[in-house]
């Protein structure tokens, strides 16, 4: 019988449950297995490591087809420029700051109509000075009337 952890030994070892393991396992995230001569599967011992890499990019916004990438970008391999932990960790803080930036919109948005005293979508929607922006044109929504 060949060295290795068992399903729930891997599992445990990681932090993760045996449904993401597997999850996982069929995303082709973890590396092929070999089997003990009664079927199981045993990984090896740096899946434990591969498991915890993949949990803390997911921590960081990137997804899953994007830890696929991450992880096939290796330096035994020929990779592009744009396949390395470098540009992803570029791409995902540029969506990161369009995200803050349109949070930050939606909250200023809220706290203005909080402040305009709006307590009625529909009442609100028939007033000029509306802070919320009805229209799809965002000129259009007015700000700061006193009711």
């Amino acid at each position: 019988m060949s060295a290795g952890l068992r399903t729930g030994e891997l599992a445990a070892a990681a932090g993760v449950n045996v449904q993401t393991l597997r999850y996982y396992e069929r995303r082709g995230l973890l590396a092929e297995l070999d089997r003990s001569l009664g079927g199981h599967r045993l990984y090896p011992e740096n899946a434990v490591t591969v498991l915890r890499v993949i949990k803390a990019a997911q921590r960081l916004g990137f997804t899953l087809e994007e830890v696929a990438d991450l992880l096939e970008a290796t330096p035994l391999r020929q990779r592009r420029a744009d396949t390395g932990l470098r540009a992803h960790a570029t791409a995902k803080l540029a969506e990161i700051d369009t995200g803050l930036a349109e949070l930050a919109a939606v909250r200023n948005t809220l706290a203005a109509a909080v402040e305009a005293g709006c307590e009625n979508l529909l009442e609100c929607s028939a007033i000029p000075c509306c802070p919320i922006p009805f229209a799809t044109d965002t000129a259009s929504a007015g700000g700061g009337c006193q009711r």
